[in-house]
C-alpha cells in the first residue's frame, strides 16, 4: 500500500513540477531578477527601499547578494512582495523527472552493493560475471523496498 501511495505522490509532484521544467532552462538575468524587474517597472533603488521601509544601500546590497547567490529566501520574498511580484520556488530534477532521478539513485546504490559482493566472490573464485544483470536486479529490489518504507 505504501508503494502505491509513493507512486501517487511522485505522479502528483511530477504534474506540479512540469510547468517549472521550462523555467529551469532559462537563466537568471546577469544582475539578478530584483534589479531587472525594478528597472523594467521604472523604480529606483530608493523607491524600492521606501516600499520596504529600509535604506537604498540595503536594496543595493540585496541586489548584489542575489546576483552572487547569497540572498536568503526571506529577503527575496520580501523584495518580490515590494515589487508586486510573487516568489516562485521549486526544485526541478535535472534528469527531467523524479522517476528518472529515483532510478538513477537506485542504480548507483545497486552498483556499489553488487560490485562489493562481486569483488569478494572473485577473490574466492566464485564471481558470477553477470554484473549488469545483478545491478539491475538489485536496483529493482531497492526501488521496491524504498516504496515500502
Amino acid at each position: 500500500m505504501r508503494n502505491d501511495f509513493r507512486e501517487l505522490r511522485v505522479k502528483q509532484l511530477e504534474r506540479t513540477l512540469a510547468p517549472f521544467q521550462a523555467a529551469a532552462s532559462n537563466p537568471r538575468p546577469p544582475k539578478g531578477w530584483i534589479r531587472a524587474i525594478r528597472e523594467a517597472v521604472g523604480l529606483s533603488s530608493g523607491d524600492l527601499a521606501g516600499r520596504l521601509g529600509t535604506s537604498r544601500q540595503l536594496v543595493i546590497q540585496q541586489e548584489k547578494a542575489e546576483s552572487e547567490d547569497r540572498i536568503t529566501l526571506k529577503s527575496l520574498r520580501d523584495l518580490a512582495h515590494a515589487l508586486d511580484c510573487d516568489l516562485v520556488y521549486a526544485l526541478v530534477p535535472r534528469s527531467g523527472s523524479l522517476g528518472t532521478l529515483t532510478g538513477a539513485r537506485a542504480r548507483a546504490k545497486a552498483a556499489t552493493n553488487v560490485l562489493g559482493v562481486e569483488h569478494s566472490m572473485a577473490l574466492e573464485g566464485q564471481a558470477s560475471g553477470n554484473i549488469d544483470q545483478a545491478i539491475e536486479a538489485e536496483a529493482n529490489r531497492l526501488t521496491r523496498r524504498h516504496g515500502r518504507e
